[in-house]
């Protein structure tokens, strides 16, 4: 069993790594404008996957993960020889699509507040179906009610009773 810590430690390594090596080795033309955003390993530390952005449309996007899946040879043997490990660990790269998913999230919130405002219109000009009071009030029902009470003070004895006694 791998400590955690040392599993996240190595993951940052591995950004950190291929981030530089990208940058600074990768000469290939098909490589846009690239942005390693995360790294992550299994705790066996055998398979690392590498997520990244790009800036541009699809075709840039499909040429840097062409480039990047043509440089990973030479990208994992830096990583195994920088970790030091027995194995080298695997990379995988995955397009990391936050910006679309911060987009169509974004798209979903001002749906939410144009359906929000339309309710707000419409409920500004609702009537009610009925009545503005839905219960009725019997003011009769009150005043038997008060009578009643004091037909039923009348039975009560008012008189405290006595210290040991009891009722």
């Amino acid at each position: 069993m791998t400590d955690p810590a040392r599993v996240r430690r190595h993951a940052e390594r591995i950004r950190e790594l291929v981030a530089s090596v990208v940058r600074s080795q990768i000469k290939d033309p098909r490589l846009g404008m690239i942005t390693i955003t995360d790294a992550r390993i299994t705790a066996d530390l055998r398979d690392a996957t590498v997520f990244y952005t790009v800036l541009g449309d699809a075709a840039a996007q499909s040429s840097t993960a062409a480039a990047l899946e043509s440089a990973k040879g030479m990208l994992r043997s830096t990583v195994g020889k920088a970790l030091g490990l027995r194995h080298s660990p695997t990379l995988t790269f995955v397009l990391d699509d936050v910006q679309d998913q911060v987009k169509h999230i974004d798209d979903l919130l001002a749906a939410a507040r144009n359906a929000d405002a339309e309710v707000q219109r419409l409920a500004a000009r609702a009537e009610y179906a009925g009545e503005a009071q839905p219960y009725r009030l019997d003011e009769e029902s009150d005043d038997e009610d008060a009578v009643g009470e004091d037909a039923e003070d009348e039975d009560v004895d008012e008189t405290p009773p006595r210290g040991g006694e009891r009722r």
